[in-house]
């Protein structure tokens, strides 16, 4: 209840602000993502384009070298969190030392070491949340793995005993689930920069924060990297 007296109104006005921003923008880009083709939207197309592939491949190694390499990069970001939750943690045991540090920079405004603590218990929270989704994410390419191992001969549709579509939706439907998990872990890494400029003053970490969602919009929404899959698709 300490933390409640000592934290200024304007802190708690900042993190409210970092929090509504984070997840209205995270509803922002999912609601629009059905309406305009946005990054992770286009690439969800092109991955129901690779499982329709899949099923007319046999054998489907490549499908499988395809999807673990895939399930590589959350696997590093997973490993990757739970080391910065670790330094983190090994902080908290000096934030003594630490909060001097900050003290020391010209523009930096002066807080209790209690409140110092908090924010470095936001980032642990952040990157918590991150290792879960990546987690996640990882475990769902297993899941994906699964279905294509699971996939019927190729002879199965084109005689038109099964459904190909049907097959190919849903695996590329799990795909796109483990792409969105990996996409709001690399959310919160973005975030948590923003955070970080929290132990400056809460005017720099509503600045980082809104300048954080810029980046992202621009690359969801209007990077080139979405131009050229959107020519393609």
């Amino acid at each position: 209840m300490k933390i409640l007296s000592l934290l200024p109104w304007v802190d708690w006005l900042a993190m409210s602000l970092f929090f509504g921003l984070w997840l209205g923008y995270a509803w922002f880009a999912r609601v629009n993502g059905t309406r305009n083709m946005t990054l992770l939207a286009t690439t969800n197309h092109y991955r129901q384009l690779w499982m329709l592939q899949a099923i007319s491949r046999d054998p489907r190694m490549l499908d499988g070298l395809i999807t673990q390499t895939l399930s590589q990069t959350p696997a590093f970001f997973s490993s990757t969190s739970i080391i910065i939750i670790g330094g983190l943690f090994a902080l908290l045991g000096t934030t003594d030392k630490a909060a001097e540090l900050v003290r020391e920079i010209p523009f930096a405004v002066q807080t209790p070491l209690l409140v110092f603590e908090l924010k470095v218990l936001v980032l642990v929270g952040i990157f918590v949340y991150a290792f879960f989704r990546f987690s996640w994410s990882m475990r769902q390419y297993t899941f994906v793995a699964l279905v294509i191992g699971a996939m019927p001969p190729p002879q199965e549709f084109s005689e038109g005993r099964l459904d190909r579509t049907k097959f190919a939706k849903r695996a590329g439907t799990l795909v796109s689930a483990a792409a969105e998990a990996f996409n709001d872990g690399l959310r919160a890494y973005y975030f948590s920069f923003a955070a970080m400029a929290w132990f400056f003053s809460p005017v720099a970490l509503v600045v980082a924060t809104a300048l954080v969602v810029l980046i992202l919009y621009g690359r969801e929404f209007k990077s080139d990297v979405l131009e050229v899959l959107k020519d393609e698709s």
